[in-house]
């Protein structure tokens, strides 16, 4: 009992001891390693007399017995000699080692009868298995059948089964140092509880665990693992015999699926090359609509070594991106392959484009034509010039057709054999040219006609078809009979054919029958291909939202080309306020929130345009838009969709002036919003503005920035001014700025282009832009020609039927200026004529300019509300009755014919419902009439009108507009009780 509990004392000490062991080993994969290890430790020493490992040399049974007691923290034993062996005394280096192991019960003498040790002789392995499996507390295991001695054999099979040593040791024979040294090892790795051999990544959260003791364990994580990281993971393992160990171990989720953007580039300035970390799906990655570079048109994407996108921008100068300037790409609808990832995200890099275009690849084509294909994206001018091509060092004389973007078919005769090409003059899109150098090809006589290499259809109306060779022209492509053809595009040895979709592909197997199929040898011959056209499953989404509020426009860009009918339908567009309750608009229906304008959609652009008909005023809206189907062959119909846009100060115009000194001329521009000063939309560069219909000459210094929001440019006395400071050349528009940013990086635009301008030089004080408008008794805003920085409330006043009524407090935002009222000075509901007046100028602006006095018409759309019904006869005998409904507002009617309105009015007398005949009100606004009248039967069970009887009139606002205000205002929806005069 004593011993067993001196072992357990000694394994305890072990971990401690071996910290600094594990520290040296946990890199250690060799048996040389591990002896180095073990060495640092204290636990093993070189072969004696060296410092050497000598690995494949014996070990005495003297030197194993120092290792047990070094390994496992033994307490050595001194002054006590249990055996008999020669020089086995106190002058023995090993007796200390030899008498802790067997004090232990580790090891034994090989003669218990004469006490003798045999401290020189050799360790066997199975020997040392047995200490080691008796050290480590491991049970033998039972009937083992192995070639050790039987008494060993137990141990020996649960030292091999435990990692100890090798099933092919052989266990009678000596232990090598190399044998003890991984025993000795693997017995520390132990001894600090079970290790982790293997795991499986089941998903993100989850992970089995095969242990040391062969045990698995399912661990399900707290936090998911990231994709292709090796992470740290820590768990609790409860071992056979139910004891616990706190295992921590590193892990790495492996998917081969991407999971980010690694990388994009451009090494010119037409392609975009994007890398992934992992594969991607081919037809969402294939799609050129997932990808915008901003400021360019992207023509296709195609998808190399299943994680990188080449994605080419279309041939239009416009669409070319600018060289080492940082641009903007948008990757979005991209999945992954497995699909488990969508990429929504924006990337900058910049363009390098610093190598000269090479003839990479010369293709002869029969001996009628041969193709060449360019390095990279080539412009069309010097590819079309024949005087460009030397073959064989002579020019050629021939036809170019030019396939974008980077391959030249030049048909000319040429001889079968080896011939050389010299290519000069072709450019790349930043202006680099070829270098002319030779180029070897050869010609070979091709009396074959194209032949049909694949066909493809990712929907009914559209087909892919490849050829073994570049295709020249094609007579007709149809299916099932000859009526059903499509529309042909070659590009190289692609030809596409898109169908309408009367003559739809299909679905099912299609025979597509392909007539004069010719090469550039002028073969010719007819060829037929099967083809299974799949379905074209993606809703249409939309993918971008712009207000253009200046131009009254919201445009919705969408991911796919739409049916035409759906997406101008006007009914599949909505617009709410920001709470989500309708507003009045004049383009949308106050009562549903639908536009009334019919949008316009643009095939090419994949945009939907709304005419607002006015801009919005400045705040928050929500958008909705449902309904709207894609062109597919089988329509796909896009799920609802929601958004909110903003109509802010950027939406407004902005606004310029001048003024001078005695040196200088100055113009100032301020924008709707702050405006960057460096990057590619800087605003205080010279080139980017005109005055006056004219570039900036040597007579104006650099744009400066005065305010965040305004630039001043300053030229030489009398360039812009006469000497009174009037303006010298008048021009339509007066100045003009291009291609610059707000402080967000967003463009400022006019248009259809990112081009400012103000077409009139106006005065350096600010003044009113637009009407008032009240939509709030408390609240009446104005939108001003420009930013105030100090507002004096006293400067204004509203002039209105109910007198002047002034402002105790204010707010600003932007250009627009929101003067507030209190509620016992609050504006009437009634504000036909009224009108807002600056009658003093002590606000100004940031500049100290005062704000010049004005006067500027209110528009009010309040609605008028009845306050009060009284009941009259209407005639002599009482038949009809007249419930006169008194506003706080003057109201009136200019329909002729106002019975299609009573539907919308009803009338209650003592709880029974009476028939309206008739709707009374001021029929042209003119007359200051502040009420209307409802004439009404009384219901066949009321006989008598008396004092206590009770009226209810109501009115519910399903659209009527038969009575409103001098503004065009309805009145609003009331449910009123009536007072019987008695007359």
């Amino acid at each position: 009992m004593k011993k067993r509990l001196a072992l357990l004392l000694s394994v305890a000490m072990a971990f401690s001891m071996f910290a600094n062991v594990a520290f040296g080993a946990d890199a250690a994969k060799t048996t040389q390693e591990k002896f180095d290890a073990l060495k640092e430790a204290g636990v093993f020493s070189g072969y004696p007399g060296t410092t050497d490992a000598k690995l494949g040399q014996d070990m005495t049974r003297a030197e194993f017995a120092k290792v047990l007691v070094k390994l496992f923290g033994l307490k050595e034993i001194h002054g006590q000699y249990s055996y008999k062996d020669k020089n086995y005394d106190a002058k023995n280096w090993a007796a200390p080692f030899i008498e802790a192991v067997t004090a232990e019960g580790l090891m034994q003498g090989k003669d218990l009868t004469k006490k003798i040790f045999d401290f020189n002789g050799k360790i066997t392995v199975e020997e040392a298995s047995k200490t080691l499996v008796t050290a480590l507390k491991l049970e033998p295991v039972k009937d083992a059948q192995n070639k050790a001695t039987d008494w060993a054999k137990g141990y020996f099979e649960a030292a091999v089964n435990a990692g100890l040593f090798s099933k092919d040791a052989n266990p009678k024979a000596n232990a090598t140092r190399a044998q003890l040294v991984e025993a000795a090892f693997a017995a520390d790795e132990m001894s600090k509880g079970p290790k982790v051999t293997s795991y499986k990544v089941i998903d993100s959260k989850t992970v089995e665990f095969t242990m040391s003791d062969k045990e698995v364990q399912k661990v399900t994580l707290d936090k998911a693992l990231e994709p292709n990281k090796e992470t740290e993971v820590t768990f609790t393992y409860k071992n056979k015999e139910g004891k616990e160990f706190k295992i921590t171990t590193k892990v790495t989720y492996t998917i081969t699926a991407a999971q980010k953007i690694e990388s994009v580039t451009a090494e010119n300035l037409k392609e975009v090359v994007v890398k992934f970390d992992g594969s991607l799906d081919k037809k969402s990655a294939e799609k050129a609509d997932n990808y915008e570079v901003k400021d360019a048109k992207v023509d296709s994407a195609k998808l190399i070594d299943k994680n990188t996108v080449y994605v080419l921008l279309k041939e239009e100068d416009s669409s070319t991106m600018k060289n080492q300037k940082e641009i903007e790409l948008k990757v979005k609808g991209v999945q992954n392959e497995d699909k488990s990832k969508t990429f929504d995200e924006k990337v900058k890099f910049t363009p390098m484009d610093v190598k000269t275009p090479e003839a990479k690849e010369v293709v002869g084509l029969g001996t009628k034509a041969f193709k060449v294909v360019f390095s990279e994206p080539v412009k069309k001018s010097g590819v079309f010039t024949t005087s460009n091509y030397k073959v064989d060092g002579k020019t050629v004389s021939a036809s170019v057709k030019y396939v974008y973007p980077n391959i030249a078919i030049v048909s000319t005769d040429l001889s079968v054999g080896e011939h050389k090409l010299t290519v000069s003059n072709v450019e790349d899109f930043s202006g680099l040219k070829i270098a002319p150098v030779e180029k070897t090809f050869t010609i070979a006589e091709d009396t074959t006609a194209p032949k049909v290499v694949s066909a493809k259809a990712k929907d009914p109306m559209e087909l892919e078809i490849e050829f073994n060779e570049t295709v020249k022209s094609i007579s007709k492509i149809y299916h099932g009979n000859s009526s059903n053809t499509g529309e042909v595009k070659i590009k190289d040895n692609i030809v596409t054919v898109k169908f309408e979709k009367s003559k739809a592909l299909y679905l099912g197997e299609n025979t597509v029958y392909i007539e004069g199929a010719t090469d550039y040898s002028n073969n010719k011959a007819n060829r037929e291909v099967k083809v299974n056209p799949s379905l074209d499953a993606e809703r249409p989404e939309v993918e971008k939202v712009e207000l253009k509020n200046s131009d009254h426009q919201i445009i919705l860009t969408f991911n796919k080309e739409l049916d035409a009918a759906s997406a101008t339908n006007r009914d599949n567009y909505f617009l709410k306020d920001k709470d989500g309750k309708f507003f009045k608009h004049d383009a949308v229906n106050k009562n549903d929130g639908k536009i009334l304008t019919t949008p316009t959609y643009k095939k090419d652009k994949k945009t939907v345009t709304i005419d607002l008909i006015k801009p919005l005023d400045e705040g928050d809206y929500i958008l909705e838009v449902n309904g709207v189907k894609d062109n597919a062959y089988v329509s796909n119909t896009m799920l609802p969709f929601s958004k909110k846009i903003t109509a802010d100060a950027k939406s407004g115009p902005a606004r310029a002036w001048t003024n001078y000194d005695a040196n200088q001329d100055y113009i100032y521009i301020q924008f709707p919003k702050a405006v960057k000063t460096d990057g590619d939309g800087d605003a205080t560069i010279k080139a980017k503005y005109t005055v006056f219909g004219k570039s900036l000459n040597d007579d104006y210094e650099t744009p400066v920035l005065v305010q965040p929001d305004t630039i001043r440019i300053d030229a030489k006395r009398g360039t812009l001014l006469t000497t009174d400071g009037e303006v010298k050349n008048p021009y339509s528009p007066d100045v003009g700025a291009t291609l610059i940013k707000d402080i967000d990086g967003d463009w400022f635009e006019g248009g259809e282009n990112y081009k400012v301008e103000v077409k009139e030089l106006g005065d350096a004080k600010v003044t009113w832009a637009e009407k008032a408008t009240v939509k709030d008794r408390n609240e009446l805003k104005v939108k001003l020609t420009g930013k105030l920085n100090n507002v004096d409330v006293s400067d204004f006043k509203v002039t209105t039927v109910d007198g002047p009524k002034v402002p105790n407090s204010y707010q600003q935002d932007g250009n627009t200026l929101t003067l507030k009222f209190n509620d016992s000075n609050k504006l009437p509901v009634d504000l036909f004529g009224a009108q807002l007046v600056a009658v003093n100028d002590n606000s100004t602006d940031t500049f100290g300019n005062r704000i010049q006095k004005f006067t500027v018409d209110v528009n009010g759309e309040l609605r008028p509300e009845a306050t009060s019904v009284v009941v009259n006869k209407a005639t002599v005998t009482g038949a009809t009755y007249e419930a006169v409904v008194s506003v706080n507002s003057v109201v009136y009617t200019d329909f002729a014919d106002t019975a299609q309105f009573i539907k919308f009015f009803g009338v209650e007398v003592d709880s029974q419902k009476a028939d309206i005949v008739k709707i009374e009100a001021a029929t042209d606004g003119k007359a200051e009439q502040k009420s209307f009248k409802i004439l009404f039967n009384l219901p066949t069970s009321v006989k008598e009108v008396k004092s206590d009887t009770r009226f209810r009139v109501e009115l519910q606002d399903k659209g009527t507009s038969v009575v409103r205000d001098r503004q065009g205002n309805v009145i609003q929806d009331f449910y009123l009780p009536g007072t019987y005069s008695g007359k």
